[in-house]
């Protein structure tokens, strides 16, 4: 059985699971936000005080899971018919502003604390406080995991890592305000700095993660490939090639590819087998696949000559190149090889390079009367191998 590319079709389930997870990160890290700030104001440390509010952000960001995933669990009507679920990406740009601003003003107190240096009380009670909220974090850390694996959610999984990026501002926070009542030394300031950086990156970050998929970036490399080792399990598919693949949110993914097959099959028989190709990966996957069928020749020896010639001219030029949609169409003075080929991102040879070295080996190979015409591609799914 093919492996589930996305864990769930149903968008009910998702919803359910997402606004369980909020709920609790809410709870958990409201809870972790009070016993803080009562800790900081106990102990008079700034970098305390700056963890509250670094949970209090996090607080705000389960809020906005709930939100989103309620929001984006709406069904598809007439002014989206690709569903709501791009409200995710929307939402944690707004948040991410927000925590900027709240790292920024932290930021203003600690450098304030570090100019002024004031003492800071070793308190049992604070101390037992940060040690708490170390091992709740750990806890949150592996419960958003598991939700995370439940509808395989990015978000809940840069929420999980979160977690530990606390534990770790946490430790630093509680080192500090040991160092101090030991070595009567101010930190505070420093380490307020330090915890407010990393509430300034979190916010940067998130920034990134949900910019990303708003432009559209390439699809997972790993769902890519089984995608495509599943469309060419089927017998009568020789390859395929021009796979594209468009989200809409964590659970709305369509594709589109080019599949090849023989030219000389039975071509209702090809066409049942794209159909059922279509009717599995959906079934299997949620994945709405448009596949084209590509007819190809593969019983002329002069058309298989010339094609492996040209691909292994290809390849000599630049592993990184690749062909497809080979045709040769003869003539009396001369024959037109046709055929696309797919750059890659970054290449640094240009087009024009690329058809010369191609046309002066293929003079050489095959001979004079045998021309080129290109069509330079680009591929859409990165630079991942298929």
């Amino acid at each position: 059985m093919f492996e589930k590319l996305l864990f769930t079709k149903d968008t009910t389930d998702r919803e359910s699971i997402g606004k369980t997870a909020g709920v609790f990160g809410i709870i958990c890290n409201a809870v972790l936000c009070i016993i803080k700030l009562i800790a900081g104001v106990i102990a008079g440390s700034v970098s305390i005080i700056a963890d509250a509010f670094n949970n209090l952000s996090d607080a705000l960001s389960s809020l906005i899971t709930v939100i989103c995933f309620k929001m984006s669990g709406k069904p598809a009507d007439e002014d989206h018919p690709y569903g709501h679920e791009r409200i995710e990406y929307v939402a944690t740009l707004l948040l991410a502003f927000f925590i900027l601003f709240i790292g920024y003003e932290l930021v203003k107190t600690s450098v304030d604390r570090i100019i002024n240096p004031h003492y800071t009380e070793l308190s049992i009670a604070a101390v037992i406080i940060l040690v708490i909220s170390i091992i709740g974090k750990l806890f949150m850390n592996r419960m958003y995991l598991a939700y995370a694996q439940m509808i395989d959610s990015a978000m809940l999984r840069a929420t999980a890592q979160d977690c530990m990026n606390d534990v770790f501002s946490t430790g630093a926070v509680l080192v500090s305000v040991i160092i101090a009542a030991v070595f009567d030394i101010r930190p505070d300031g420093y380490v307020g700095a330090v915890v407010s950086a990393l509430i300034m990156w979190s916010g940067i970050t998130l920034i990134k993660d949900a910019l990303d998929p708003i432009l559209g970036s390439a699809p997972d490399a790993g769902m890519v490939r089984k995608l495509s080792d599943k469309i060419q399990s089927y017998d009568g598919v020789i390859g395929i090639h021009d796979l594209i693949v468009h989200s809409y949110g964590p659970s709305k993914t369509f594709a589109s590819v080019h599949a090849e097959v023989d030219a000389k099959g039975d071509i209702l028989a090809s066409h049942d087998i794209i159909d059922n190709i279509e009717r599995d990966v959906h079934r299997e996957t949620g994945i709405e696949l448009v596949i084209h069928m590509d007819p190809i020749v593969t019983d002329d020896e002069s058309v298989d000559n010339a094609k492996k010639a040209v691909s292994g001219i290809i390849s000599d030029i630049d592993g990184l190149l690749s062909m497809h949609d080979f045709r040769m169409v003869p003539g009396n003075t001369h024959t037109n090889l046709i055929f696309d080929v797919v750059l890659p991102f970054g290449f640094k040879i240009s087009q024009k390079e690329i058809f010369e070295k191609i046309q002066e080996a293929v003079h050489e190979e095959l001979g004079n009367e045998f021309f080129c015409v290109i069509n330079f591609d680009r591929s859409y799914i990165g630079n991942t191998e298929i």
